[in-house]
């Protein structure tokens, strides 16, 4: 009888530990290994909001429209698609995504003056071979030879809501750049070498001559507005 005593003892013992490991098991037989999917990143970058408000520019410093997630009229983060880390080129679900500074180049357009105002189209033009999106405002500064910053910040154009522009490749958008003519408003002027502008949520500006001569860089009427972009070159 003990041989017959210890021989139970041990099928009791394998069976308790066969009951364990078909507990690891998560109760459907099987291990479970499923793990997080990456999280989407969003890049920092101007805003799609309306702001009236425009920082002033200190001659001599870094313009704004350079600085790492700084963009002049349109400082912030907001409303951009989301990209997965480690694909720059499309959205979720293969959706397309914002344009990135390296596709695009940046052009003004001729001044289409009016009621005493000074109109410049600023222009981006998707160069990649891809479709890709701008939605908002740009980030713009008007730079002299040295680079440094001529007057304050532009500011936006309020009372307008921004839209998503589709741009296929060779296709451009364009935002209005708008200031009092110097001459009526009587405004301290500079004249800029460059304007730099910064495509909406990219950290990265592109310098684009300026040959619209004297621009408002203090005093009265001084204030240089942007409007959020559009399809097309030109109003």
């Amino acid at each position: 009888m003990p041989h017959t005593k210890r021989a139970t003892t041990a099928i009791v013992s394998v069976c308790a530990v066969s009951a364990l490991l078909a507990g690891c098991g998560g109760g459907d037989g099987t291990s479970d290994t499923t793990g997080s999917a990456p999280q989407p990143t969003r890049t920092a970058g101007p805003s799609h909001t309306a702001d009236t408000a425009g920082a002033a520019g200190t001659p001599g410093t870094t313009p704004s429209a350079s600085l790492p997630g700084a963009s002049t009229a349109g400082a912030g983060s907001s409303g951009g698609p989301l990209e997965p880390a480690g694909s720059p080129g499309t959205g979720r679900a293969g959706a397309t995504s914002r344009c990135h500074t390296s596709e695009l180049s940046a052009s003004v357009g001729r001044n289409d003056p009016g009621a005493g105002q000074e109109n410049f189209p600023v222009v981006l033009t998707n160069t990649s071979s891809r479709t890709c999106t701008v939605h908002g405002y740009p980030g713009a500064a008007f730079v002299g030879a040295d680079g440094r910053q001529l007057g304050p910040d532009p500011r936006r154009q309020t009372g307008v809501t921004a839209r998503t522009v589709t741009l296929a490749p060779g296709h451009s958008a364009w935002a209005g750049l708008r200031f009092a003519n110097p001459e009526i408003s009587g405004a301290r002027t500079a004249v800029p070498a460059a304007l730099l502008v910064t495509p909406p949520d990219e950290r990265d500006p592109l310098k684009v001559p300026w040959k619209g001569g004297k621009v408002p860089v203090g005093g009265n009427e001084s204030v240089v507005w942007l409007s959020v972009l559009a399809p097309g070159t030109a109003p």
